[in-house]
């Protein structure tokens, strides 16, 4: 038997690890590796293409929120035109025209003498209406223009000025520009602004490794950051597209969109970007950017017409334009300035001699108190408040509307000397204290509004009492109430009382108004009434004629508030604003007719476009017969009666209308009137409602009487339209006279409406030699 050898089992030896696993795990972690960077790739190509899709979308479509631009009526020049030497001076200086010993280019304008003048005036389009640049010279005498001529020596039947810019209507991040093109930014600005910021500007594509390690190297050096990297397209993109953070992952947004910036856009595009969206300067909230508003903002002038040293100032103020404000840091600001112009010099921009006479002038800004752009806070509120009801808050924030106004510079100026002066003569002469005020002027028969004020500050922005500072009228409600009973049989010789009067309201209170004098004057003419402004017999004549009859003739002149209709009515309790009081009185200006009171001619798109016109709209609410009347007797209010201090200082020949208002305590003082050409409202008061010093003659009076010794202006004609006779009666009796007889006053009447009776006739001893002695005076 064979025995089976015994296999000797020996230990298996561990297995070694195979080579073939850590290549596995290796292959796979690369695989991870190379998964998340496809990832990677994959996010940041499609952040790659949102950025992109950013930068086209903002920089093709509309770039800026731009603010409607407000402007006043063109100054129109022609023979005739009522216009003063100091007038013509404020419009030219309001419009940044340049004054030049010898005009050359569109824009200047030069004196020849005290009234005569040499000006080169630009041209200007307000959608189809075009007006050509022209060069003008005319001559004013007795506050007229008396000769308007060309440049071959031709007469010129019309020229125009180009409106002026008054005002905005901003967005609430209260950016404000004026949007320049390239080629009307003077080349040197262009090339000097490159020199400074980026002088590798035409060669990079974006960003600028050299300029990067070059900024690197300084701060390293000193230890802090004294210069950056960014290029002019960096910083472009910084301001245009992203916040003021310091981030890193901001930094590689920049990178990256100033990059695709420059895939997709021409340098010069770029440029004129950079140009109009870089922030110089503040003025008071408003933030002001590009280099066409900052040039308004610091020299009054044009980008077009800057000189070698303003040039410079501006770029200086790019790298800080609070730093180097030059208001508060002159010398800051003027060092930095010098510095621009070194470069200008070392980069053969300018030579020597320009970069020497640069340096020798002074910063040349305008004066602090002149910097602001747009003063008139108050006309701009009312153009507002009308657009309002056309245009949404968004279109006119932000669509670069240009809405041309009824505004004129010349009325608005007057005006807001008149009532601040006054102002503060009235406090002096009456030791009072805290007067405030309201004027507001419009054109007769168009209703165009000419000047707003609705503050003694004028510049202040707050409350516009002209628009919103609603008090009661006292007197001036007298010739309403005296037209009503115009139309309703009265003539002006008709007599009525002006006795006591004692009404019991309906609870149970007496009403016992009283004259101003506290006198009553028994019988008295229906004009000599209002010409006195009686309190009794205005009373007494409106409860005749009907309350009702009274408040639906105000509510046919265009009033539309909420009243009582009682006695006291008719004394002036009800109560309107300035505005509410212009328009009432326009109507009696206006021969009768109904005119909204509007502050806008036309709008027009950034695209220079009609939008919207705003036609005249007329209404004949009164009959010409009772206009005529009621415009003669408030006539005789101004040359006899509580308007005839006006004539202190204006001219008897200027023939003018108009009522003084004044209510209970002397709480407010008013006075409305109006000439042939011009109509204004006035008033005084407390804005805590207390008594006040003044009445309607001792206060609004002058203010308007200011403003009219101001303004040229024609004096009234009365209407020659209607059935009106003039006759003469007996100023006792009323009855039918004979300018011969003693005590006959000549007055209009409307036909079938005169006096049915003959009055007794005294004969005066010698006509002829009255008639001779009247002519002669």
């Amino acid at each position: 038997m064979v025995k089976k050898a015994k296999v000797k089992k020996t230990k298996k030896a561990p297995r070694r690890a195979s080579k073939k696993k850590p290549k596995a795990a290796r292959s796979k972690i690369w695989r991870v590796i190379g998964g998340l960077c496809a990832i990677v790739a994959v996010v940041f190509l499609i952040w790659v293409v949102y950025l992109d899709f950013e930068v086209r979308s903002k920089f093709d479509g509309r770039k800026w929120a731009l603010p409607a631009r407000v402007y006043a009526q063109p100054l129109e020049l022609y023979v005739g035109q009522q216009l003063t030497a100091a007038d013509l001076k404020a419009e030219l200086s309001a419009l940044e025209y340049q004054q030049v010993t010898y005009v050359k280019r569109s824009g200047q304008w030069s004196a020849r003498s005290s009234n005569e003048f040499e000006i080169y005036i630009r041209g200007f389009a307000i959608a189809d209406d075009v007006e050509s640049d022209r060069y003008l010279r005319l001559r004013i005498a007795n506050s007229q223009i008396v000769s308007l001529k060309g440049e071959a020596g031709g007469s010129v039947p019309l020229a125009r000025l180009e409106p002026p810019l008054i005002g905005g209507i901003y967005p609430k991040q209260r950016e404000d520009r004026s949007l320049v093109q390239l080629h009307e930014v003077p080349a040197l600005l262009g090339e000097t602004l490159i020199a400074i910021e980026d002088r590798a500007f035409v060669d990079h594509w974006g960003v600028s490794p050299r300029a990067i390690a070059r900024a690197m190297l300084v701060n390293m050096k000193s230890g802090r950051i004294v210069q950056g990297g960014s290029t002019l397209t960096q910083q472009l993109v910084k301001n245009f597209f992203l916040d003021q953070s310091r981030s890193l992952s901001r930094k590689l947004t920049e990178a990256v969109m100033s990059v695709l910036l420059e895939l997709h856009y021409s340098k010069a595009e770029i440029l004129e970007t950079y140009l109009n969206e870089i922030y110089l300067g503040q003025s008071g909230p408003r933030e002001i950017h590009g280099f066409g508003l900052a040039a308004k903002h610091y020299f009054r002038r044009p980008v077009q017409q800057l000189e070698v040293h303003e040039i410079a100032l501006l770029i200086g103020l790019v790298k800080g334009a609070s730093y180097y404000n030059p208001w508060r840091n002159p010398e800051r600001a003027l060092g930095r300035r010098n510095l621009v112009i070194d470069v200008m010099l070392d980069q053969e921009l300018i030579g020597v001699s320009q970069a020497k006479t640069a340096k020798s002038k002074s910063l040349g800004v305008v004066s602090a108190s002149k910097r602001r752009l747009h003063d008139y806070p108050a006309f701009i509120d009312l153009v507002k408040r009308q657009l309002r009801e056309d245009y949404s808050a968004e279109e006119l924030n932000s669509e670069g509307l240009k809405i041309y106004s009824t505004m004129s510079l010349r009325a608005q100026g007057h005006v807001e000397r008149a009532l601040t002066e006054r102002l503060k003569s009235l406090e002096s002469a009456y030791k009072a204290t805290g007067l405030q005020g309201a004027v507001v002027l419009a054109a007769v028969g168009s209703g165009e509004v000419e000047a707003v004020v609705g503050d003694r500050n004028t510049q202040f922005s707050g409350f516009n009492r002209a628009l919103d500072a609603r008090r009661s009228i006292g007197s001036l409600i007298k010739p309403v109430v005296y037209l009503t009973a115009l139309q309703n049989g009265y003539n002006l010789a008709s007599k009525i009382s002006d006795a006591p009067v004692s009404v019991k309201g309906p609870d149970g209170k007496l009403w016992q108004p009283r004259n101003f004098d506290r006198i009553s004057h028994g019988d008295v003419f229906l004009i000599d009434a209002l010409t006195q402004s009686y309190n009794l017999a205005a009373a007494r004549l409106g409860m005749d004629v009907g309350l009702g009859k009274v408040w639906e003739t105000m509510q046919s002149m265009g009033v539309e508030v909420e009243t009582s209709v009682t006695p006291a009515m008719l004394l002036g309790s009800v109560s309107l604003t300035p505005m509410e009081v212009l328009g009432l009185y326009h109507v009696l200006a206006n021969d009768g007719v109904k005119t909204p009171m509007r502050a806008i001619r036309t709008v027009v798109d950034a695209q220079n476009h009609h939008l919207n016109r705003y036609p005249l709209e007329i209404e004949q609410v009164v009959d010409l017969e009772a206009a005529h009347l009621i415009q003669f007797a408030m006539q005789n209010v101004m040359q006899e009666g509580t308007g005839r201090g006006v004539y202190q200082q204006l001219p008897r020949e200027l023939m003018l209308a108009g009522k003084t208002g004044t209510t209970n305590n002397q709480r407010d003082s008013w006075f409305a009137g109006f000439s042939g050409q011009h109509i204004a409202v006035a008033w005084i008061g407390k804005d805590d409602n207390s008594i006040t010093p003044l009445t309607g003659s001792s206060g609004a009076l002058r203010v308007w009487r200011d403003v009219f010794r101001r303004l040229p202006t024609q004096g009234l004609a009365l209407s020659q339209g209607g059935d009106i006779e003039y006759l003469w009666v007996d100023k006792e009796t009323g009855g039918l006279s004979d300018e011969n007889c003693m005590g006959a006053r000549r007055l209009p009447f409307e036909t079938g409406q005169t006096p049915d009776f003959n009055a007794q006739c005294q004969r005066r001893k010698n006509p002829i030699s009255h008639w001779f002695d009247k002519w002669l005076r």
